[in-house]
């Protein structure tokens, strides 16, 4: 397999960092109905990552001081510690930290830079995601969510469907883009009594 195979039921592939985990379409758990989580950390102690398409009420600058008129919406990044804040950048040049995931796409990086940037007015907002919270799963946890089919896995996020998709269309437009019987999952409504 390439790095740009999806995950086969009959034949599953471990996810890592970098890849989508898409909600199977009546995932029973509100925390990630119609969720597309990306993939930070995947290795032996666990799995670590932020759902893209779940926007918060917030506002960056109705949590953080000092970042008055800087109206961008706060994702939520998951279920866990949502009293935190976390970000995704494609601006290495211009952050000069964060830890490259893949695929350009890096996580976190010097806070203070980010403010400075901020407030300089110097930042592109498009370039950036930001999440209160995360999304992670210990030891195991995700192969047995795999396992029982709760997941589907896309291998090699792109930039632009972590910061050019829009929220409300991503679950829908990473499975039309996977093709065959994504593509009817897609299609599925979001309450099967609706059919």
């Amino acid at each position: 397999m390439n790095d740009f195979d999806y995950f086969d039921i009959n034949n599953p592939i471990t996810p890592k960092r970098g890849d989508l985990l898409i909600s199977e379409p009546y995932l029973p758990d509100p925390n990630f109905e119609r969720s597309v989580v990306y993939l930070c950390e995947h290795d032996e102690n666990g799995t670590f990552g932020f759902v893209l398409n779940k926007p918060s009420l917030l506002h960056f600058d109705e949590v953080i001081d000092s970042t008055e008129d800087f109206k961008e919406l706060l994702m939520v990044g998951g279920p866990v510690e949502q009293q935190t804040l976390h970000f995704l950048h494609r601006t290495p040049e211009l952050m000069k930290s964060g830890k490259l995931i893949r695929n350009g796409i890096h996580w976190g990086g010097d806070f203070e830079r980010l403010l400075s940037i901020i407030q300089n007015k110097i930042i592109n907002p498009a370039d950036f995601r930001f999440f209160i919270g995360y999304s992670g799963w210990a030891e195991g946890q995700l192969a047995d969510e795999l396992e029982s089919k709760s997941w589907i896995v896309y291998k090699g996020a792109t930039a632009t469907q972590v910061f050019d998709t829009d929220p409300d269309e991503l679950w829908r437009t990473v499975l039309k883009a996977m093709g065959g019987k994504y593509k009817m999952f897609s299609n599925y409504p979001s309450d099967p009594r609706l059919n």
